[in-house]
């Protein structure tokens, strides 16, 4: 089965690869010429999902699946949400991103957080939704050389140290994105 990732995000394409091991293949957009930027519009992670899974689909009639993630903080009444990636303006910046974090929890002892991914595939037009949370707080500082976005500053409940001070093969045990593609990949054998 041909299956497109609705990214060139090569950090998360890494991560998924590392998740799903050898079961199952899929090409990424860059590999059948999809250069149009996707809009993630909406309120919600399953939107924003389902709606760059549509969009390839519509327009080149592969299976496809995308995700979206946010990092959704307690006592920042769930920021930044859905708006994560760009928390702190464009072009998307992720030191920019955890400053910003860090500066509106400065005052607060409600370290509270937990990271959603999100994952909709798009077979044969049917959509499946899978979802995966991992719960945690914000470190006061950020630590670590690993990982990505808002990793340096994310410590999982299981763990006593942020994402970016795990291996990418610890990170996989515990993250949100595991907990999801685990779901897609059953979903998939299954087929």
């Amino acid at each position: 089965m041909k299956l497109v990732f609705c990214t060139n995000n090569d950090h998360k394409i890494q991560e998924v690869t590392q998740i799903l091991g050898t079961q199952f293949s899929f090409l990424k957009l860059n590999d059948i010429g999809f250069t149009e930027d996707i809009p993630e519009p909406y309120e919600t992670l399953e939107e924003n999902s389902t709606n760059k899974a549509k969009i390839v689909f519509e327009k080149t009639g592969h299976n496809t699946f995308a995700e979206d993630t946010g990092l959704f903080i307690e006592a920042l009444d769930g920021e930044p949400g859905v708006y994560s990636a760009r928390y702190a303006g464009e072009p998307s910046n992720s030191d920019h991103n955890m400053e910003k974090v860090l500066t509106k929890l400065s005052n607060s002892l409600n370290r509270r957080a937990y990271f959603k991914t999100v994952v909709t595939i798009i077979l044969d037009g049917t959509i499946h939704q899978f979802s995966g949370i991992c719960e945690g707080s914000i470190a006061l500082e950020k630590s670590g050389q690993k990982g990505f976005g808002y990793d340096p500053i994310f410590i999982p409940n299981e763990s006593s140290v942020t994402f970016a001070e795990l291996t990418a093969e610890e990170k996989n045990k515990l993250s949100h994105r595991r907990k999801a593609f685990d779901q897609f990949a059953v979903f998939l054998s299954n087929l």
